[in-house]
């Protein structure tokens, strides 16, 4: 093992120990781990590494920020018309214990996120799981930490769900229904939402003595629709454009989106939002009030995360474990193809536990073709439970995946600093049940 690969785990490894340490300080964490390897990358300390500021902003996900950044000022706007308070009447009226109340709104974020971003999604659906909790006047802590990790699980469900089933998706040559059916056998669809059901049964088992009523007398009433309109078209113009493909997936000629599209239709109806406001008050006030309400905290962590993610990349850690896991190629037969199966789902849960899924999916996708045909088998075995385990093992840490960051900074702003323990207990149960019923399912439907 070189000096760069024991340099970069060490410090890698010690980022995540502090921020699991010191929640408060995560982003100055996050941050200060970046700037080390730029410096180092910049002073060529290490003479096979070269990171400078150029490379560590291009490792940033922008579109991911600039999302975050515009669906928080929308839904801030969504807040303050009390559309959030109307909602939470309507849903309590309709289910009848807090226990069903979570289970709702976990199955809820899950369907949206199978089509919408998950950061997205939590920013969309956490505001009227506040309200919900603050009208009951119980924790939001719970049902916000399951939305979170739900609307992580449905990204493997479709073609459009999360980056790395669009990877998958170019590396397989799979189109949008063959995540449902695919050579006469059930998708990854279907397999996502077994793993649902057997995580919603969890979420309802760890719930299960939670049946106080829950009642509403009187419904909110809104006089300004105008922010729910906009976070409406938000979701609307985010599924539509989930359908464009990105230039890396685009045919030769074809029309395709840019890498920062989600984040400008995010900003776009935000603006409106701002905009409209301004002029309504004919001052500049609603700026500085959203501008108060932006979470820097999360933004700073995730800025902090994709620099650290980007540096170990140009490390070669992944690669590293890419090569590491080819060599268990073995001998072709069944035992030894359901061996390499496990070390691909289960060692693909626990790095996306602590890093992007999306650079690990890109490096494994070419391992896992290579290893399938030398194997003599389907590759889609291997290659869907590489999706199942990269996309669901985000949800084990409260830093694994931008929904989880995303989900604990918006309690964190409610006034709850969420300890690592506290997150784990929903998150680990959860994601067990979901990838365990996945890597079942898909070793009988492909062997």
């Amino acid at each position: 093992m070189s000096t760069l690969t024991v340099f970069t785990l060490i410090v890698f490894a010690l980022t995540y120990v502090l921020m699991f340490t010191f929640q408060k300080i995560r982003p100055y964490v996050a941050l200060a781990s970046a700037a080390l390897f730029i410096t180092v990358g910049t002073a060529h300390l290490f003479p096979d590494f070269s990171y400078t500021l150029p490379d560590a902003l291009r490792a940033v996900d922008w579109n991911v920020l600039m999302m975050i950044t515009g669906t928080m000022g929308t839904v801030y706007f969504f807040i303050e018309s009390e559309m959030p308070q109307l909602l939470s009447d309507i849903i309590i009226s309709k289910v009848h214990s807090v226990k069903w109340l979570v289970v709702s709104l976990s199955l809820f974020a899950g369907i949206v996120s199978a089509f919408v971003d998950n950061v997205a999604t939590v920013l969309m659906i956490a505001p009227v799981a506040l309200a919900i909790c603050k009208k009951l006047q119980i924790s939001p802590v719970a049902p916000i930490i399951c939305i979170a990790i739900s609307s992580n699980l449905q990204g493997a469900a479709t073609l459009v769900g999360d980056t790395t089933s669009i990877l998958l998706a170019k590396a397989a040559n799979l189109d949008f229904m063959d995540f449902f059916f695919v050579e006469g056998k059930i998708g990854m669809f279907w397999v996502t939402e077994a793993g649902a059901l057997a995580a919603t049964l969890i979420i309802w088992f760890m719930f299960r003595k939670d049946n106080q009523q829950v009642n509403v007398n009187d419904r909110t009433v809104i006089e300004d629709k105008f922010p729910s309109w906009m976070l409406g078209l938000t979701i609307l113009c985010l599924i539509l454009a989930s359908f464009i493909p990105y230039k890396d997936n685009a045919a030769p000629g074809a029309f395709y989106k840019p890498d920062i599209s989600n984040g400008l239709i995010c900003l776009f109806f935000f603006l409106l939002c701002l905009i409209r406001q301004m002029l309504r008050a004919k001052s500049t006030k609603p700026l500085k009030d959203v501008a108060g309400e932006l979470d820097f905290y999360t933004l700073g962590l995730l800025f902090g995360l994709f620099i650290v993610i980007g540096a170990i990349t140009k490390a070669g850690i992944i690669d590293l474990i890419g090569r590491t896991i080819g060599k268990l190629s073995g001998d072709g037969s069944r035992a030894s193809v359901f061996l390499v199966y496990s070390v691909i789902v289960w060692m693909s849960v626990l790095l996306s536990a602590f890093i992007d899924n999306i650079p690990y999916t890109a490096t494994m996708l070419p391992v896992v073709a290579v290893i399938s045909e030398g194997l003599g088998i389907h590759p889609n075995l291997l290659y869907f439970g590489l999706l199942v385990g990269a996309t669901l093992g985000g949800n084990i840490t409260p830093i694994g995946a931008s929904a989880n960051i995303t989900g604990l900074g918006i309690l964190r702003r409610e006034g709850h600093n969420i300890a690592a323990s506290q997150f784990m207990k929903y998150s680990v149960p959860f994601t067990l049940a979901a990838v365990t019923t996945g890597y079942v399912l898909l070793w009988f439907i492909w062997m």
